[in-house]
């Protein structure tokens, strides 16, 4: 719904109202005379239009008759029976629901697309010392842009000269600058605060974070949930029951001498009227609409109404612990070899091999020994899920989780460095562990008060991390919750998922969208604390962009939220079409009341939906 349309549409209900004020105007002094009736038919010919466009193309685009062609019939009937004022106060209130849905509609995209500034559509191509502004869109993985001051970045890449800080706001939503140095990744769309620097695109860009994003939020705003799936079909079908209905009550009861023809023909129009399933139809559609704009105002990037709407009835929740629970930032704490052993050479071997690897730890490690000197001449092979292979000098070398002979005084240290809550890398030398690298990792802010959030409403929450029993243990009882499983490889992730849907019930895996893919994937809705990653974005169904794991029990509170307004609206706007059916049987209601009283539910049940974009 864009900008242009939702004034059009409001400018058109306010030319209706304009013109129904004057109608009734000219009928209190003159009487029903004919420019009177004029000014009702373009009353509801204007506010009619665009809700008659709408049903006539959705009838031929799906071949079946709607709501929208329902009250085009009931008011045009009731022009038929003499009663133009109703039939346009009828399409009028029609039309100002319309608006309501079509702003939340708005607030939604607003909301969405407003989680991003989009990447500029040029960029500077820099080739051995020359500039040349292109269109992105011609730029190919391996070109180089030159980024200055102020410059959004153009494309997903790394830097390959200078150093900076970048505002990263538009992806994660955190206005705190990020240091940015050679090697060091960066995002379309984040802004360059402090100097000029040369990035090497590593990405189509067509397939950058910023462009998954925009996918991202189309395919929310597409993607329906089962209770709206539910009421579309009900509507395809109960649309030609009320017409059947309204056309018996003008045929049979004549026929019968029960009613006049003039009486019967009436109260079929009143039917019409009263059992459109407008307020039905609109129970759900705004209140998805406007939980998805609250989403994302708190910077919760969801994967369309579906996917909050399976929050509902979460069971059990699952925390990768490394960038979950924890800021994902490791330090090294120490590093130790056994005696025998160069400390500094095998420093430097770890260092030229760690280098090779993308995984956060390695980067931690190549971190804390940057001033060491680099081998050239290593070959290093990277194992999944274990760490980094390597020969040097005939010499067999794993840096990793990787199971291996470790001597006593080894075996000790080890064990008291685990016991402290260390992540441990062992230094494995020809399958003999010759030291280790102890690793120190922080917990998130606000991680006690999410569990007890959980466990307030009836969640169960789970730690599954691939640390040793130590850590494992000391960072469940740090982060307060009662239930974890160490020494977990991603495959073992998926296992306990699957287990736990067993044992529980629904379960939402909360990880950062990398290694925690297959598992994000199997449960049955998947969180990702990505920062916009690419990859957390193509695997989870709801992406925190700011990285606040505090979010969690907000959004879980918000589906259940927008499930009990949705039956709110659903239990009232079926109670008034019945009460409406049922006077109308025994004729007591007049067109006049049943239009107000229809449309006004109508009305309500959006108003009540729009409650969902607040708190």
């Amino acid at each position: 719904m864009s900008k242009k349309q939702l004034i059009i549409e409001t400018s058109s209900v306010v030319i209706s109202i304009i013109l129904i004020a004057a109608a009734f105007l000219f009928k209190h002094l003159e009487g029903e005379t004919w420019y009177v009736i004029l000014l009702f038919g373009l009353s509801f010919a204007i506010g009619g239009f665009a809700k008659a466009k709408e049903g006539v193309l959705a009838t031929i685009n799906n071949k079946s008759l709607n709501v929208e062609i329902l009250m085009i019939l009931a008011a045009l009937g009731a022009f038929f029976v003499g009663n133009y004022s109703e039939g346009a106060i009828l399409i009028l209130i029609f039309s100002i629901s319309g608006v309501l849905e079509s702003y939340a509609t708005s607030k939604s995209e607003k909301e969405l697309t407003s989680l991003l500034k989009l990447a500029p559509k040029t960029a500077i191509l820099y080739n051995d010392g020359d500039e040349k502004e292109v269109e992105i869109e011609n730029l190919n993985i391996g070109d180089q842009v030159i980024v200055k001051v102020g410059q959004q970045m153009p494309v997903d890449g790394v830097i390959i000269k200078g150093s900076t800080s970048l505002d990263q706001s538009p992806i994660t939503g955190e206005f705190v600058p990020v240091e940015k140095n050679i090697d060091d990744e960066v995002f379309a769309g984040s802004i360059n605060l402090e100097q000029t620097v040369i990035v090497k695109t590593t990405k189509n860009p067509k397939e950058s974070v910023v462009q998954k994003i925009i996918d991202f939020v189309e395919e929310a705003q597409n993607n329906k949930t089962d209770s709206q799936s539910l009421i579309d079909k009900i509507e395809k079908y109960y649309v030609y029951f009320v017409i059947l209905f309204a056309a018996a009550f003008m045929i049979f009861p004549p026929i019968f001498n029960w009613l006049p023809a003039s009486e019967a023909f009436r109260r079929g129009i009143v039917v019409l009227v009263v059992g459109s399933p407008c307020a039905l139809v609109a129970s759900i559609t705004p209140a998805m609409l406007a939980s998805l704009s609250n989403a994302a105002r708190k910077r919760i990037l969801i994967k369309g109404g579906k996917k909050l709407e399976d929050m509902i009835g979460i069971k059990s929740v699952v925390f990768d612990k490394t960038g979950t629970i924890t800021t994902g930032v490791p330090k090294v704490v120490e590093i130790e070899t056994i005696s025998g052993f160069d400390i500094e050479e095998v420093k430097r071997v770890v260092y030229s091999i760690e280098k090779q690897s993308n995984h956060p730890l390695a980067k931690s490690v190549v971190s804390h020994l940057k001033d060491m000197e680099e081998i050239s001449d290593i070959e290093t092979h990277e194992v999944s899920g274990r760490g980094m292979e390597a020969n040097y000098k005939n010499d067999s070398w794993k840096i990793g989780r990787f199971d291996a002979h470790a001597t006593e005084h080894c075996s000790r240290k080890l064990k008291s460095a685990m016991s402290k809550g260390h992540s441990i890398v062992n230094i494995i030398k020809n399958d003999e562990i010759i030291g280790y690298i102890a690793l120190s990792d922080t917990m998130r802010d606000h991680v006690n008060d999410v569990m007890k959030a959980l466990l307030k409403l009836n969640i169960t929450p789970v730690l599954l991390t691939g640390d040793h029993e130590d850590t494992a243990k000391m960072i469940a009882a740090e982060a307060g919750i009662e239930h974890y499983e160490a020494n977990c490889m991603p495959e073992d992730k998926v296992t306990r998922v699957k287990q736990l849907q067993k044992d529980f019930g629904k379960v939402l895996m909360v990880g950062d969208g990398i290694n925690d893919a297959p598992a994000l994937a199997s449960a049955d809705v998947g969180v990702a604390m990505g920062g916009g990653t690419d990859v957390s974005l193509e695997t989870a169904d709801i992406v925190f962009m700011n990285n606040n794991i505090e979010n969690l029990p907000k959004t879980i509170e918000l589906a259940r939220r927008m499930r009990s307004i949705t039956i709110q609206n659903i239990i009232f706007s079926v109670s008034v079409i019945l009460l409406l059916m049922v006077t109308n049987v025994f004729g007591l209601i007049e067109l006049p009341l049943g239009v107000v009283a229809h449309e006004g539910s109508t009305i309500l049940v959006i108003l009540n939906s729009l409650r969902l974009l607040f708190k």
